[in-house]
């Protein structure tokens, strides 16, 4: 099994988090990117298996797969031991729907915050936009750590399970921490159940080869 991955991609992040929960050996291969260039030119591996030319994407035999969610369902089915989504209809389709939420709806303010860590645009009206729009994205964000932590059921999202909307939602957390978004304060919950997750192997190396990658790719935010 090989994964071709990115070092400040959370979507490839979360399927390292899934392999390694399963227990699961696979050769890693980083994606060379750059912050001035992003990933061009194109992985030729990568384009080959996905017309988004996006990491990640895994190859398992003669089968290659890319999106996250794609993958986690692959992975699932492949190989069910230990489990990372439950065991009822109900209790799935809330871990799909937690899931999504996290991969959809959290992306959209931190795209400001993304721009907010860029450098300063020349225009003066244009920068002053810039920094709107990521005051704006704080709020909203603020509102999103409110509403994840009204779903935390136990020590996980849905419970006592780890479930991969726990690893999507913690990638999530992860991104709005690097990009100095709003502190996790206001959220005790949530706060308590980031602190639980960093505890876990998968999820610690994660957030450390990420803070790794900020000080080689972002040495101004590293």
């Amino acid at each position: 099994m090989k994964l071709f991955s990115g070092p400040l991609s959370l979507f490839a992040r979360k399927v390292e988090i899934a392999l390694a929960e399963k227990g699961l050996a696979y050769e890693r291969e980083m994606v060379p990117f750059t912050q001035a260039q992003g990933y061009s030119p194109k992985h030729p591996a990568v384009l080959a298996a996905n017309p988004k030319g996006q990491v990640p994407v895994l190859v398992d035999g003669d089968l290659a797969l890319f999106d996250s969610t794609l993958i986690f369902e692959y992975l699932e089915d492949a190989y069910p031991a230990p489990p990372l989504y439950p065991r009822t209809p109900r209790e799935r389709a809330r871990c799909r729907m937690l899931e999504l939420v996290a991969d959809d709806v959290w992306l959209k303010p931190l795209i400001p915050m993304m721009r907010r860590n860029s450098p300063p645009d020349p225009d003066p009206a244009r920068q002053r936009q810039r920094e709107d729009e990521a005051a704006r994205a704080e709020d909203e964000l603020r509102g999103l750590y409110r509403a994840a932590a009204a779903e935390i059921r136990g020590d996980f999202l849905l419970g006592d399970q780890f479930t991969v909307a726990d690893i999507a939602l913690f990638m999530m957390v992860v991104w709005t921490q690097r990009l100095g978004g709003p502190a996790l304060d206001s959220a005790p919950a949530l706060a308590a159940w980031y602190a639980r997750l960093l505890q876990r192997p998968s999820c610690a190396t994660a957030a450390r080869e990420i803070a790794e990658a900020d000080r080689v790719l972002s040495p101004g935010r590293g």
